[in-house]
């Protein structure tokens, strides 16, 4: 089939586009690069996927059976606007349009399965609200349109190729023999998705006639709290981690941040829970999650090709856990106050 992927050279995309190669399909790159590094056998299309009118001339006379949407603009935000532009621009001959959301899509909450309401239009995040928005409108399109829409919301992505500075973060400090700090009790929930199992999805959702209108939560099974994903970090390099746990409101107080710099528990990695069923996956697509230490370890192995060799600045956790490391231990809870925050 003739495959457009929208956003194919960091993370998910790379991976997919790899993956639809090797299995013959004629795959075409939407990026704003004017090279992608693939080689020949893939397209190479120059745009700036939050400008419709940029969009329609990249597409103009191109005809793709499915387009995988992957795309999200972290500084201006993507609306759905701009998405339902972009399905305009690609033509009356899909069979798919398979659309990137998120976890996030929900808003909040635990155990959320796909029939559950998105979050609303005037949420305050704006990533929430594009996402909810996003699928809101995708889905009245198929309605009204029969357009063959398939959505797919993962919580946190981690494997081989993480731009994000997450998994890699812990693993430097459990390298460099660095305490790892718990925000809270270290009880928040997390749920993760390995990038192969996303991949696998989109494969199978591009194919699968069933899947044409519906949405599907993408996740391991189980999700884990914080000290447990700290654990199973330090299990797959063979280290017992050392984590002091710290209340958030000092870590704020200290100007601690979990978007950017500086960080205490990695990018994105301390935020409140959201958790979703994966049983409607399971049970359509017959998916089958890697196990979490199963795709841990492969993540580790590239880690330890990949890993930056320039030294890490600690000075800002140096000065968070300086009163932790001076106070006798008959101390710690007067110093910590309460954990649960």
């Amino acid at each position: 089939m003739k495959v457009l992927v929208i956003g194919g050279t960091l993370f998910i995309g790379r991976e997919l586009v790899r993956e639809l190669v090797e299995a013959g399909h004629e795959v075409s790159v939407l990026h704003r690069r004017p090279e992608h590094g693939f080689g020949r056998k893939v397209g190479n299309l120059q745009a700036d996927r939050n400008d419709p009118e940029a969009i329609r001339a990249a597409l103009a006379g191109r005809r793709f059976e499915v387009v995988f949407d992957n795309v999200y603009d972290w500084q201006r935000g993507t609306t759905a606007e701009q998405v339902e532009a972009t399905v305009h621009a690609a033509g009356d001959h899909l069979r798919r349009y398979v659309f990137m959301s998120s976890v996030a899509a929900y808003g909040d909450g635990l155990n959320h399965h796909e029939g559950n309401a998105l979050a609303p239009d005037h949420h305050p995040d704006a990533y929430v609200r594009n996402k909810a928005r996003s699928e809101r409108t995708l889905f009245r399109m198929h309605q009204r349109h029969r357009t063959p829409i398939v959505t797919l919301r993962p919580p946190f992505i981690y494997g081989p190729g993480n731009p994000f500075y997450r998994e890699a973060f812990f693993w430097d400090r459990l390298r460099d023999d660095r305490p790892i700090i718990l925000p809270g009790d270290g009880r928040r929930l997390m749920q993760f998705c390995y990038v192969k199992d996303l991949v696998w999805a989109c494969m199978k959702v591009m194919e699968s006639p069933l899947a044409v209108g519906h949405a599907f939560n993408i996740a391991n099974a189980r999700p884990v709290t914080q000290a447990e994903l700290v654990d199973a970090l330090g299990k797959v390099m063979g280290r017992q981690p050392d984590t002091v746990r710290i209340p958030r409101d000092r870590i704020q107080q200290a100007g601690g941040n979990a978007m950017a710099a500086p960080l205490y528990f990695g990018v994105y990695y301390d935020l409140p829970a959201i958790t979703q069923v994966i049983s409607k996956a399971q049970r359509m697509l017959r998916f089958t999650p890697t196990p979490f230490p199963d795709g841990l370890t492969a993540t580790y192995r590239w880690y330890q090709r990949n890993r930056s060799k320039e030294p890490r600045d600690y000075s800002f956790e140096d000065a968070l856990l300086a009163p932790y490391r001076m106070a006798p231990a008959a101390a710690l809870s007067a110093v910590a106050g309460p954990l649960g925050r």
